[in-house]
């Protein structure tokens, strides 16, 4: 079937924090929402008759994950990913975040550094600091339009044995770069040489625009699958991200093991119905709706890369390999960064995430979530060219 992702859905009266947060972050309420990473787009149909079936049992009582719901993340994995992993390897975590933030309580101690590699998501840095660790910043290179790693900088910063762990946005949020092969090989070669452990948030894995492929960090080298800890999610793919439904794949036995040491006491392991059902449902039957979405998302991408060179030239588009995020280049309006989101808020009406949240190197951008219908994308974009006319 063909799905319609022009369709504007009233998120109004949902709760849903892209609206319920304009106000107070932003100052305003009548403002196009085009910030929050998830998407105005229906989940998928098979994934509401599933939650519909569950629902209409009434009966929640506790609940274990089944071995379709296993299977499915396994088959999933190997069929998009090519990666063979084993039902051992999968361990349900409440959140990515959440996750990354066992990972950092069992791996590392107060004082410990951890790098990141901004510009990047926010919460690597903010949940790195707030539980007492020091942040290292080794921040990417952007060249010709895309961003680089850079690994001359790496190994200098390693060279000091306090680093512990490197936190990995795989593919890169906000940047959209679906890392290469080879980018993550030389990865694992450094962090594997100074016993540093990957910790790769491939929440955006499944979301590998036409003609790029999603590469997981652990499929890289056996040296990389030695020191990985991956976590992964339907959550962004399907748009079900209130449904926390996310998950760690760890095939280092040893790793695994303390990760379990810590989760399991807490029963931080344990998933809810919901989760398990959407999950399930999502990798088994709806595979065809997400190759529509991705060319739906594609086909937005290109009108904003299009429609930015013809009618607002000093904004570019940073364009992504993966995902529903657009970065944009704003630095040729030659605005602090005060001013720039000015611009966005108050004279185009749009909420755009503010490019500093993302750290170093996040001056002079804004990112765009186009997520969204065309005519809700077509609608700010033409606000925002005459915010920039005036």
């Amino acid at each position: 079937m063909r799905y319609n992702f022009d369709e504007i859905i009233d998120r109004s009266g949902s709760n849903c924090i892209k609206l319920e947060k304009l106000k107070p972050l932003f100052g305003h309420e009548d403002l196009i929402p085009l910030w929050v990473a998830d998407m105005d787009f229906k989940s998928p149909p098979a994934i509401v008759e599933a939650l519909r079936q569950r629902v209409v049992h009434a009966v929640f009582g506790y609940t274990l994950p089944s071995q379709a719901y296993t299977s499915s993340i396994v088959n999933w994995i190997e069929r998009r990913h090519r990666w063979k992993v084993h039902d051992e390897h999968i361990i349900f975590v409440p959140g990515v975040v959440k996750g990354v933030a066992f990972a950092i309580d069992v791996f590392t101690r107060k004082g410990d550094k951890i790098i990141i590699q901004p510009p990047v998501y926010h919460p690597f840095r903010i949940v790195t600091s707030s539980l007492g660790r020091e942040v290292v910043n080794n921040p990417l290179i952007l060249d010709d339009g895309q961003y680089k790693m850079d690994f001359e900088g790496l190994r200098k910063i390693v060279a000091n044995n306090r680093c512990k762990m490197l936190i990995l946005c795989n593919p890169h949020n906000p940047g959209g770069r679906a890392w290469s092969p080879a980018e993550l090989d030389e990865l694992a070669d450094i962090c594997y040489e100074n016993n540093i452990l990957v910790v790769s948030d491939e929440i955006h894995a499944d979301m590998a625009l036409p003609g790029h492929q999603h590469t997981s960090f652990a499929t890289a080298s056996a040296k990389a699958e030695e020191i990985s800890l991956t976590l992964m999610a339907p959550s962004k793919t399907f748009n079900i991200a209130g449904i926390v439904s996310s998950f760690a794949i760890i095939t280092n036995k040893t790793i695994r093991k303390r990760y379990l040491a810590y989760l399991e006491p807490r029963e931080l392991q344990q998933g809810t119905i919901f989760a398990f059902t959407a999950t399930r449902a999502a990798y088994d039957e709806c595979e065809d709706w997400l190759d529509q979405m991705l060319e739906y998302v594609q086909n937005n991408i290109d009108f904003v890369d299009s429609y930015l060179k013809e009618n607002i030239p000093e904004i570019k588009a940073i364009l992504p390999e993966a995902s529903f995020l657009v970065w944009l280049d704003c630095r040729a309006l030659n605005l602090s960064q005060q001013d720039l989101v000015k611009l966005f808020v108050e004279k185009a009406h749009l909420a755009l995430n503010d490019g500093t949240m993302f750290g170093q190197g996040g001056e002079g951008f804004m990112r765009l979530n186009v997520g969204c219908p065309r005519s809700l994308l077509e609608k700010g974009l033409d606000n925002l060219k005459k915010a920039v006319d005036l």
